[in-house]
């Protein structure tokens, strides 16, 4: 879902951090830590397939965000008892899209699936435009 109206972007963790992640592997160590302190501090339970889903979202946002985005500009994540919410910020105004996993003569084409994976792991997927261009995109992974 796009969202019409203009947001601002976040750069920052809902905990202290100076720097965005460079690499998909730097934003799932990031859920990891946010994720169990957040549970344990609120006192949520935060199962293991919930965190692979959430790191599996996270992963598919940062690498998209960095190969088709022109990098990680904003990034944040947080959990409560609506499940856990990751923000990814990149430079594009382009809307992702799903690609058909074969092309017109029947080849498997590489890539093209992170996207629906996001959307099938996701409670709720905005994608919002950002003040000075590019895009805002925040999945909720839910606890349950």
């Amino acid at each position: 879902m796009l969202d019409k109206h203009r947001t601002s972007s976040s750069a920052t963790l809902r905990e202290p951090c100076h720097r965005l992640p460079c690499r998909p592997a730097d934003a799932r160590r990031t859920v990891q830590r946010v994720v169990a302190e957040g549970c344990r501090a609120r006192a949520l339970s935060c199962g293991a397939e919930v965190m692979e889903d959430a790191l599996l979202v996270t992963s598919e946002l940062t690498t998209n965000a960095i190969l088709h985005g022109g990098g990680i500009t904003g990034f944040d994540v947080d959990v409560d008892s609506a499940g856990v919410r990751v923000s990814v910020s990149d430079r594009s105004d382009e809307l992702p899209v799903a690609t058909a996993p074969v092309d017109k003569r029947g080849h498997t084409r590489p890539g093209g699936r992170g996207w629906p994976i996001v959307c099938r792991l996701a409670r709720e997927v905005r994608v919002a435009e950002l003040p000075c261009g590019g895009k805002r995109i925040t999945a909720v992974v839910p606890l349950h």
